[in-house]
């Protein structure tokens, strides 16, 4: 009996020693405020992780979200308002957006067309945006409801404004989840972000770091130029809206600055060296993960390369057709390499389809990516994507399109990781040669590799180190102490305009008096030589 004590004694002991080292488990109460397209995906991701974790997340979304689908089985919870427009509407408006970029992508002589055309989509989203707004805050008792929730942490996306509205009238602590804004305007002029013109490009433009006397000329038009658009719309659209419903003046920018926390979906892998502030984390990347195997078709086809290996090919979820001219374009260069090529495209099937490529609605990329065969990787440089081949160490063949898609590029050609071609003018002699240039020219896979070992090489992963600035957020009631004092100065305190006013006119005054007295001087000088003459 007492040896049966003693071991139960133990027993416990040990128990009680495996609870020490879990430590106190804290479980939140999430709400996320989310975007469409592959922002959703990258947020998805943060909410299993959350959900897995033992954190409750409901999820707020319309009845016309294209992405989003509230599943009666899932673990997280969704809260679905109606909206007063369609699905078919918020299509309409993508490929707007898109055929804008793919037509008339801006350049230093065109960006002003290029802004008021665009302005006339983001009026369509901004009402959009406000119908959603308006949907939420009238209504009472899902309001009622969502504070009887009790929540810890809204997450939201900058790009999909009424999150930070929402959290204002909930009176929780908010996160950004986001990658850029036009321009870097959301960061800059509302997060308080540093950005030096000379040296920091401008989002959108295509620039890197290095840039000559134009291309700095260019940076800092553009960036004035964005600053005074979107301060002017933010202004006219947005700024009475917020104030009327919070019930006291403020603006859409001061909302937005409220953030806690920014998680940025880059990293050093991707980004430039420029200035970053204590509130700014990165968790680029945080979607990847290690390849699974292919269906059992696809391995087969796959297999089928033998030693000169697969090319994988997408433009992404937002490009859903090409005209039959460029798709022949494209099919006629892809027919001419060695290698077997995986194609995701859902338009009619190019009649110069070569019997090496194959069209999928959908491919898994990134068990593709990380297939041993797989040589290189085109696309339109959506993040989600780019992220996928740096984790694999796959070079690629970018033919952007439209948005931050542009950036994404010029950084991988600059990392030199990658070819650019420019969709408008695609030839076929330019895709096969592009090609060729990534798979046999060994420079641009050991790029890729190295950085590949740069975004593995870190002490936290993407994904915890979201969620745990998430989880830091809800614990300590917000960030405050990482909030730089810029939110509370004026633009021109922020740049020490007052300061060197003040010390121009200390300048002056001083320089008045001098010459002054020094004419006074002479002038008594010249009376009393005049009086020694007479």
């Amino acid at each position: 009996m007492a040896t049966k004590a003693t071991s139960s004694k133990k027993y416990l002991q040990l128990l009680l020693f495996q609870l020490a080292l879990l430590g106190p488990v804290f479980c939140g109460n999430v709400l996320v405020w989310p975007t469409e397209g592959s922002h959703w995906l990258n947020v998805k991701i943060v909410i299993e992780e959350l959900t897995r974790r033992g954190h409750s997340v409901t999820i707020l979304v319309s009845n016309a979200s294209l992405f989003i689908k509230p599943r009666a089985e899932a673990t997280e919870k969704f809260e679905v308002y109606n909206v007063p427009f369609k699905k078919d509407t918020v299509e309409n408006l993508i490929e707007e957006v898109v055929a804008l970029w793919l037509n008339n992508r801006p350049t230093t002589l065109t960006f002003w067309q290029f802004y008021k055309e665009m302005k006339e989509d983001l009026e369509v989203f901004t009402n959009m945006s406000r119908q959603t707004c308006d949907t939420l805050v009238n209504n009472p008792q899902l309001i009622a409801k969502l504070q009887q929730a009790k929540f810890d942490v809204l997450i939201a996306d900058p790009l999909s404004v009424g999150g930070e509205l929402i959290a204002e009238i909930l009176t929780i602590p908010f996160v950004y989840s986001f990658r850029f804004s036009e321009g870097n305007v959301v960061e800059r002029l509302c997060g308080g972000l540093p950005s030096p013109p000379s040296y920091v490009p401008a989002s959108t433009r295509g620039l890197t770091d290095q840039m000559s006397f134009v291309e700095r000329l260019q940076n800092f038009l553009f960036y004035f130029y964005t600053d005074l658009f979107f301060w002017k719309f933010w202004r006219d659209e947005w700024d009475g809206y917020y104030s009327d419903v919070l019930g006291r003046p403020t603006t859409l920018c001061e909302t937005m600055g409220k953030a806690e926390i920014w998680l940025i979906r880059t990293y050093w892998d991707f980004e430039f060296p420029r200035p970053f502030l204590p509130n700014f984390e990165f968790v680029g990347g945080l979607h990847c993960q290690p390849a699974k195997p292919l269906p059992k078709e696809m391995e087969e086809f796959v297999q089928s390369s033998g030693e000169h290996g697969i090319v994988v090919f997408s433009l992404g979820s937002m490009v859903y057709n090409l005209t039959d001219e460029k798709s022949n374009v494209i099919a006629r260069a892809l027919s001419q390499l060695p290698q077997k090529v995986l194609w995701r495209y859902k338009g009619k099937k190019p009649e110069t389809l070569g019997s090496n490529t194959r069209i999928y609605d959908w491919i898994p990329q990134n068990d593709l990516l990380g297939h041993p065969l797989t040589k290189a990787f085109i696309t339109h440089g959506g993040t989600n994507g780019i992220y996928e081949a740096i984790y694999h160490g796959i070079p690629m063949v970018g033919i952007p399109i439209f948005a931050d898609q542009h950036d994404n590029i010029a950084h991988m050609r600059a990392k030199g990781a990658a070819v650019e071609l420019d969709f408008s003018t695609l030839k076929t002699q330019d895709l096969v040669d592009a090609l060729n240039t990534v798979i046999n020219n060994s420079t641009y896979k050991e790029n890729a590799l190295r950085l590949s070992k740069i975004h593995h090489d870190q002490p936290v992963k993407p994904l915890d180190r979201a969620v745990f600035w998430i989880e830091f957020v809800m614990r300590h009631k917000g960030a405050k102490h990482l909030r730089p004092a810029a939110h509370h100065l004026t633009w021109y305190q922020y740049h020490c305009l007052d300061v060197l006013a003040f010390l121009f006119t200390c300048t002056a005054i001083a320089a008045f008096i001098l010459v002054k007295c020094c004419l006074f001087c002479c002038n008594r000088c010249g009376r009393i030589a005049k009086r020694k003459k007479e």
